[in-house]
């Protein structure tokens, strides 16, 4: 399982370039009852402190205690936090120490531990396991405790999987940050366009089908 893990090196790449990247590797959190994986397949890049939709925009360095701090560490750890005072979000720290980089991750193909996260989801339709932040968040068992993770370590993991081609992915907009003003617009959103499993279908028509994203290959 090792040999899958994502390299250090890819952690390092900026949020645009791991946004794309992780499209088709495989997030798994092991549990005390199990483990549950999925293939991920939306994402969205948080491009640091110039980035008005990013939550280390302006910041000048980490402030201890605040929910940023791990941002500005180095690339490959998990970036956990919580939204409407019950909801978590994984997000992954992608640039070397300081940028305060990270992508969020936005929906998983579910892959195993189906009974688990069926239990933990209250519903038996797998497309709406992780279709979303938070649900994936509950499906897997992921929440603030991990704030911080390796994410080559045994827990939570990062792998590699079956690489997904440039024609099958379209950029858009990010959803819900109307609030970052032209920032809203960058096409920092990946999603795998077919995909059954994506937390919403919005932007998708509009969109090209992706081209040119760089090496996601590190």
């Amino acid at each position: 399982m090792r040999s899958r893990l994502l390299t250090p090196a890819f952690y390092q790449q900026g949020a645009v370039a791991v946004a794309r990247g992780l499209l088709g590797c495989v997030l798994a959190r092991s549990a005390p009852e199990g483990t549950a994986s999925g293939v991920i397949v939306e994402t969205e890049a948080y491009a640091g402190r110039t980035d008005a939709a990013c939550h280390s925009f302006k910041l000048e360095g980490p402030r201890p205690g605040h929910r940023t701090e791990v941002m500005f560490r180095p690339g490959g750890l998990a970036y956990v936090y919580l939204i409407y005072g019950m909801y978590c979000c994984f997000n992954v720290t992608c640039a070397p120490a300081g940028r305060a980089e990270a992508v969020l991750v936005r929906a998983l193909a579910p892959l195993e531990g189906k009974p688990l996260m069926c239990a933990r989801r209250g519903t038996e339709d797998e497309r709406k396991f992780c279709s979303g932040p938070g649900k994936l968040c509950m499906a897997l068992a992921v929440t603030r405790e991990q704030n911080g993770a390796d994410l080559r370590g045994e827990t939570l993991r990062i792998l590699r999987g079956d690489p997904i081609q440039d024609a099958e992915v379209v950029a858009t907009p990010r959803i819900n940050v109307d609030y970052a003003g032209e920032d809203a617009a960058l096409p920092y959103r990946f999603a795998v366009k077919d995909s059954p499993f994506l937390s919403t279908r919005r932007f998708l028509k509009a969109a090209p089908r992706g081209e040119g994203f760089g090496d996601t290959t590190s």
